[in-house]
């Protein structure tokens, strides 16, 4: 199967060695549907979802945490979307991304033995390819999304959270954060990182400044 496959290669190229598993395979906004409560969706692309989104990242790991396990040390991220048990807004997605961060909260337990840890980590408004497509700009004038919706100047690129990640992976300290659920907007006053443009996005405070009103806390990290 490809899993194996690309373990396979993976620890021939790299004679064994898999510092970082970062599991973030999602591609469920086509089949979310935010509009009905579980009771009237589609049951089959409600499923589909969460094999998408949960069972890809078992799936994943399955194969390749027994390199990370041989050699005694590394790092297990399992992105998601919200840190906290706030509701999502939708069945299926709920379900999914929450079902991500219980993974990262077991794979710790499991890997605790061995030295290695596992995290779950949210971005704030990521402003992904599919985004900026969605609201018809490109990188470089992505500011005029805002006319559509003003959250998106608080939007950061995919670079923001992969430099969260490398940071958490250079952290001597990183076992101490095992098993927790992790936010884009928490770690980049700790480890000092920007985004491209080097501004510092966050999401939670902006959240707190002009949308709890509306629609309530976030809550606490998990």
């Amino acid at each position: 199967s490809s899993p194996v496959v690309l373990v396979d290669r993976i620890a021939a190229e790299q004679a064994g060695r898999l510092d970082l598993l970062v599991n973030c395979v999602w591609g469920g906004d086509p089949l979310t549907d935010w509009e009905h409560p579980l009771w009237e969706q589609d049951l089959e692309t409600g499923l589909r979802l969460v094999r998408q989104a949960v069972e890809t990242h078992v799936i994943t790991s399955r194969f390749a945490l027994p390199l990370l396990v041989a050699r005694g040390t590394g790092l297990v991220v399992e992105v998601t979307d919200g840190n906290t048990a706030r509701y999502r807004g939708s069945f299926f997605y709920d379900l999914a991304k929450s079902a991500v961060i219980r993974l990262a909260v077991a794979q710790a337990a499991e890997l605790k033995p061995h030295g290695i840890a596992a995290v779950a980590i949210t971005p704030g408004f990521l402003r992904s390819e599919a985004m900026l497509e969605n609201f018809g700009v490109t990188e470089a004038n992505w500011r005029d999304g805002a006319a559509q919706d003003p959250n998106f100047a608080h939007s950061e690129t995919p670079a923001y959270l992969g430099r969260a990640v490398v940071a958490l992976a250079a952290d001597p300290d990183i076992m101490a954060r095992s098993g927790r659920a992790l936010a884009t907007w928490d770690l980049y006053p700790e480890y000092g990182f920007t985004d491209v443009d080097g501004t510092q996005p966050d999401w939670s405070a902006h959240w707190a400044d002009s949308l709890e009103a509306q629609y309530g806390p976030l809550g606490e990290p998990l």
